[in-house]
């Protein structure tokens, strides 16, 4: 995954181009040349480029990574106070804790709106199960609640239905 240092090397490298670019569209000026408005074009998309590699410099783009988390897949997001994340049907009630703790933080976004009736963020784990060929049941495992106002100090609720790890395949012994 790229870091901040690499957005900060990649800004310096693309301000030095953006630079080249500057000089070339004023020579092109300076000597009329037929490409002088395709040199202010490309300096114009250059500064752009640069801007946008700065503010990636400078904001922190790491995941939380919880232990005994395992891989999801964010299957549905409104946005705003819902989503689903899809898990493996090996999965067990302590992964899945971690696992919903773990959607939870890296869901969390400021830029989500909520209302005052419901400023929480909720976060659902489900399976696919397949019972007989050509037929998908989705089973719901368990949810994850988070406040939308605050990051830190906010109280996270994590609800398992361990009657539905009942319905799951067990592990067979190879």
């Amino acid at each position: 995954m790229l870091t901040t240092a690499n957005f900060l090397q990649y800004t310096q490298w693309s301000g030095i181009a953006t630079l080249v670019f500057a000089a070339l569209a004023v020579l092109a000026f300076i000597l009329k040349w037929g490409i002088r408005f395709r040199l202010v074009g490309t300096t114009g998309f250059m500064l752009v480029l640069t801007g946008g590699l700065f503010a990636l410099s400078i904001v922190p783009l790491s995941r939380t990574v919880i232990p005994g988390a395992v891989r999801y897949t964010l299957v549905y997001d409104n946005g705003s106070t819902q989503a689903v994340i899809a898990t493996s049907p090996q999965i067990t009630p302590t992964q899945l804790e971690a696992t919903l703790r773990q959607a939870a933080s890296n869901l969390f976004s400021y830029g989500r709106s909520g209302t005052r009736e419901d400023d929480k963020l909720t976060v659902r784990a489900r399976t696919i199960l397949h019972p007989e060929p050509g037929i998908s049941v989705p089973v719901y495992l368990g949810e994850v609640k988070r406040s939308l106002v605050s990051r830190q100090n906010s109280p996270i609720t994590v609800e398992i239905y361990t009657d539905k790890f009942a319905q799951l395949p067990k592990p067979t012994a190879s």
